[in-house]
């Protein structure tokens, strides 16, 4: 498979094609997905789009959960981290 190009936090990275985004997120530099209310990291816990707490803005949507969308080439892609 191919590598392709996205963004991480204004961070340029390089993804091995057909991952999800949440394995984008752990392979780069990105401390945590998301915080809670209360100010805690959160993670992905199921990997299957039921938690939600994979949530991370997508091209300028927010709250779209990593785990279920494949990455593409040129995504920006936000945490909280």
């Amino acid at each position: 498979m191919k590598k392709i190009k996205l963004q991480i936090n204004n961070e340029s990275v390089s993804i091995q094609e057909g991952s999800t985004v949440a394995t984008a997120i752990f392979e780069s530099d990105a401390k945590t997905f998301r915080k809670s209310v209360s100010g805690e990291n959160r993670f992905p816990l199921c990997g299957m789009g039921i938690c939600f707490e994979c949530r991370v803005t997508i091209d300028g949507v927010k709250h779209q959960r990593s785990c279920q969308i494949l990455v593409r080439e040129g995504m920006k892609i936000e945490t909280d981290g």
